[in-house]
C-alpha cells in the first residue's frame, strides 16, 4: 500500500471523475450508481469525499452494466494516462508514453512482440540519443508497476493503429488542454505558433529558449521538412518533463528526415533557466521563437546586472519580458528574425520606455502585431507579438510596422493576416491597410510614453461611415421598420364591460390536481468541470429573446434527462422582475428545458395556450407570484401556482389569445428595431464626424 492514500501499489486507479468520463455521464450519475448499485466497487483507497477505485473493476463493472462509453483506442489511450496515480506524475506518465512510441517508431512491430519493459526500451532510446535515453530513465517508476503496463498496452496498440508520431501529437494535444498542464507554459496553441512562424520564415538554425512542450519548434522543424530544407533545432526549457516532451516530439520528426534522407541534426534539447544559465550562450540562431512566462520579476536582476546581453539597456526588476527581449536578439545571427509573444502592457509601460525607445531608434523592433483575445489560454486577452531583428547589418528602420488582427475580416485567420502585413511592409514601409496595417515612423513613436500598442496608431475606418450611400439607405429602410411596427399593434376599443374581470376564476393550483394542466422545471443541477455536455437546452435569455435553445446541457444523471418542450407549451423564466409568459416557437419545441426555466403545459381542450399566457403576463400578478429570490438584485421567484386565471369559452380564450399572441410579436420587433435604431444613430454620428456626411444647407 503506498503511504499517502492506502492505494495497493503499482495499481491502477480512477477517480469519480474518471469513471464518469469512461461512462460519458455527470460526475452525480456516478453517486447515485454507487448509492442504487450493492455490486458497485467498493473504493480501494483516497479519503470519504474522494475516493479512488480500482479501474479494472470499474471497467468490468460498466461493461456488464451497458455503460461503458464505446471509445476508440486513442481515447482509452489517454484515460489511462489521465488516471495515472499519483496524479502529480502524469506528466511523467505522457512522456513514458511518448518515448514507447518513439522507441517503436524506428522498429518494425509484428503482432506477437512483447511489451518493452524498463531494459529493452532504455536500450532502443540509447541507440538514437544517449542523453534522451537519460532523460527517460530518470522518469520511469522503480519497479515497473501494473498500472504502467496497463497503461502502454494501450499505447502499444494505439501506436499499431496509427502512425506512432501521431499518436503521441494526440496525447500530447490532450494534455496540454488538460487541469494537469499549465496551459499556455505548456504547449502554445497552433494559431499563435503559426502567427509566429509565419513572421519569422526559415531558416537552417531554430532556437526557443523557453520550449515549454515543443510547439513552436516541432511545427517550425515539420515545415522545414516539407520544404526539403536543413534544419537544426535548439531548445532550452526550465521545466525538466516539458524539456523532455520537447525532445521527443522534435525526435520524431528528425526520424522522418532520416527515413527520407534529408539533412537535419539531432534536435538539442538543455534543462535550465535561460536567463541564469544559458545553455547556448555561442548560438546565433537564423529563427529565434519564444513563449516565455509574463511577470516573474525575481529573474536575477541583481546577478545579471553587468550581463553583455542588455545592449539596449538594463532591464527593470518590473520589465522582465525586456530582459527576454534582448536575450533572444543576443542568439540572433545577423539577416535572423526573432519573434517572440508579449504581453500588451509590455508596449506601454512607463518603466520599460527607455528600452523601448533604443529598440525602436536603432531599428532592432520591427513590427507589433495585436493578437485577438482568448488565442492563449487561460488569459483572456489579445496578446502582442515583437518581430526583431539585428540592426548592424542595416540601417536604422523607416519605422515600426503595426498591426491589428482583430479588424480585418473573421473568415481571415491572424497568421494570414499578420503575414500579409509583414511581406507589404518588407517590400513597401509605405504600404498600409486602414484600421489593419501601417507603418509608423520612428519620430512618431518616441515621445516620453513610447507607447507601442498597435491600436494607437489605427484608427478603426468604420466601414459603414466610409459608405454615406449605404446609411442613407439605411435611414429610408428603418422608416419602413417603424412603420411595420407601429401596424403590429392588435385593434383595440374601449370595454363597455369589464368582461375579463367579472368572469370567474380558478387557481392555477387546483387545475394541476385535476391534470387540467402541469407545471414542470428542469432539476437544478450544476454539472462538474470535466463532465462533457450532451445537447443543448432552453435557458431564461432563450425564452426572452424568442429564439432556440443556446445553453449547455447539464444532465446529471442520464436517467434522469429533463423535461422536453412539446408544441403549445408555455414558457416562464422562474426569476424576473417582471413574470414573462411566452409560447413556445417552432424553434423551441423538442428542446430541454434549462435550470430557471419552467413550463406550463395545457388542456388544449379547454385552454387557448397563447390566452393563459398573456392573462399570466398581468402586472399585479407579480405582486400575488413574486417572492424575494435571495440574489440581492431585486429579482423575484414567480411562483405560478398562487395565481388564479379568468374562465372562459374556448373561442373567447382564442379570441384573446390572438392579441396576445399579436402584443408578444410586437415587443420583439420593438426591441429589433431600438437596437436597429441605436446602431444607425451611432453610423450617422460616426459619418458625420468622419466627413462622410454632410448636413443639408
Amino acid at each position: 500500500m503506498t503511504a499517502e492514500s492506502g492505494v495497493p501499489a503499482g495499481e491502477a486507479t480512477l477517480t469519480a471523475s474518471g469513471i464518469a468520463r469512461l461512462a460519458n455521464v455527470g460526475r452525480a450519475a456516478v453517486s447515485n450508481w454507487r448509492r442504487r448499485y450493492a455490486d458497485f466497487p467498493i473504493p480501494v483507497g483516497g479519503t470519504p469525499t474522494s475516493p479512488f477505485f480500482s479501474a479494472h473493476e470499474v471497467e468490468q463493472w460498466l461493461s456488464r452494466h451497458g455503460k461503458l462509453h464505446q471509445a476508440g483506442t486513442e481515447q482509452w489511450a489517454w484515460r489511462r494516462i489521465e488516471s495515472y496515480q499519483p496524479a502529480a506524475q502524469i506528466t511523467d506518465a505522457l512522456s513514458i508514453a511518448g518515448a514507447y512510441l518513439l522507441a517503436r517508431s524506428d522498429q518494425t512491430v509484428t503482432g506477437d512482440e512483447a511489451l518493452l519493459t524498463t531494459k529493452p526500451l532504455i536500450a532502443r532510446l540509447r541507440t538514437l540519443d544517449p542523453g534522451l535515453a537519460k532523460m527517460v530513465a530518470n522518469v520511469l517508476p522503480k519497479p515497473w508497476t501494473p498500472q504502467l503496463t496497463a497503461m502502454l498496452r494501450t499505447v502499444d496498440q494505439l501506436g499499431r493503429e496509427q502512425e506512432p508520431e501521431a499518436a503521441f501529437e494526440y496525447l500530447h494535444s490532450q494534455y496540454v488542454t488538460s487541469a494537469q498542464s499549465l496551459s499556455g507554459l505548456a504547449g502554445t496553441p497552433d494559431g499563435v505558433a503559426e502567427v509566429m512562424l509565419t513572421l519569422a520564415g526559415s531558416g537552417a538554425r531554430a532556437f526557443d529558449f523557453t520550449s515549454g512542450t515543443g510547439t513552436i519548434l516541432r511545427m517550425a522543424a515539420d515545415r522545414a521538412l516539407r520544404n526539403g530544407a536543413a534544419f537544426h533545432c535548439y531548445a532550452q526549457e526550465i521545466n525538466p518533463q516539458y524539456a523532455l516532451i520537447t525532445l521527443l516530439r522534435l525526435w520524431f520528426v528528425h526520424l522522418r528526415a532520416r527515413r527520407t534522407g534529408q539533412a537535419a541534426a539531432p534536435p538539442s534539447v538543455h534543462v535550465g533557466d535561460s536567463l541564469l544559465a544559458d545553455a547556448f550562450p555561442d548560438l546565433r540562431a537564423d529563427v529565434v521563437v519564444a513563449n516565455f512566462p509574463f511577470g516573474i520579476h525575481d529573474w536575477g536582476h541583481e546577478r545579471l546586472a553587468y550581463d553583455p546581453r542588455w545592449t539596449y539597456g538594463l532591464p527593470p526588476r518590473t520589465e522582465p519580458e525586456l530582459a527576454w527581449v534582448q536575450h533572444a536578439l543576443a542568439h540572433l545571427s545577423p539577416g535572423g528574425t526573432a519573434v517572440v509573444l508579449m504581453p500588451p502592457a509590455a508596449a506601454q509601460r512607463p518603466a520599460g520606455r527607455r528600452i523601448r525607445a533604443e529598440l525602436v531608434r536603432r531599428g532592432a523592433l520591427r513590427a507589433v502585431i495585436a493578437l485577438p483575445a482568448g488565442l492563449m489560454p487561460p488569459t483572456g486577452i489579445g496578446l502582442h507579438v515583437w518581430v526583431l531583428t539585428q540592426p548592424h547589418q542595416r540601417p536604422p528602420a523607416e519605422g515600426l510596422l503595426v498591426v491589428d488582427t482583430t479588424t480585418a475580416s473573421k473568415d481571415r485567420a491572424p497568421a494570414d493576416i499578420a503575414g500579409t502585413a509583414w511581406r507589404a511592409h518588407l517590400n513597401d514601409h509605405n504600404a498600409e491597410a486602414p484600421g489593419i496595417f501601417r507603418t509608423v515612423p520612428a519620430i512618431n513613436l518616441l515621445d516620453d510614453q513610447v507607447d507601442l500598442t498597435p491600436q494607437r496608431y489605427l484608427p478603426q475606418a468604420n466601414e459603414l461611415a466610409n459608405n454615406p450611400a449605404h446609411i442613407i439607405g439605411r435611414i429610408s429602410d428603418f422608416g419602413r421598420l417603424i412603420n411595420e411596427v407601429r401596424h403590429g399593434l392588435p385593434a383595440v376599443r374601449q370595454a363597455k364591460a369589464a368582461a375579463l374581470r367579472a368572469a370567474p376564476r380558478a387557481n392555477i393550483a387546483d387545475l394541476i390536481r385535476s391534470n387540467s394542466m402541469s407545471v414542470q422545471r428542469a432539476a437544478s443541477r450544476n454539472r462538474p468541470s470535466g463532465t462533457p455536455a450532451t445537447g443543448s437546452v432552453l435557458t431564461s435569455a432563450d425564452i426572452l429573446a424568442g429564439r432556440g435553445a443556446t445553453g449547455e446541457a447539464n444532465h446529471a444523471t442520464e436517467d434522469d434527462p429533463g423535461p422536453h418542450v412539446r408544441t403549445d407549451d408555455i414558457l416562464i423564466p422562474v426569476l424576473g422582475r417582471a413574470i414573462v409568459a411566452l409560447v413556445a416557437t417552432a424553434e423551441q419545441v423538442g428542446a430541454q428545458l434549462g435550470p430557471g426555466v419552467q413550463l406550463i403545459r395545457v388542456d388544449p381542450n379547454r385552454f387557448d395556450p397563447w390566452f393563459v399566457a398573456g392573462v399570466i403576463s398581468h402586472t399585479d400578478n407579480l405582486r400575488v407570484a413574486g417572492r424575494v429570490s435571495g440574489t440581492g438584485n431585486g429579482t423575484l421567484r414567480i411562483d405560478i401556482r398562487r395565481l388564479t386565471i379568468p374562465v372562459l369559452p374556448l373561442a373567447q380564450q382564442q379570441t384573446y389569445g390572438r392579441a396576445f399572441q399579436q402584443l408578444a410579436k410586437f415587443r420583439t420587433e420593438l426591441d429589433e428595431a431600438a437596437i436597429a435604431g441605436a446602431a444607425l444613430a451611432r453610423e450617422i454620428s460616426d459619418g458625420l464626424s468622419a466627413g462622410t456626411l454632410a448636413i443639408p444647407s
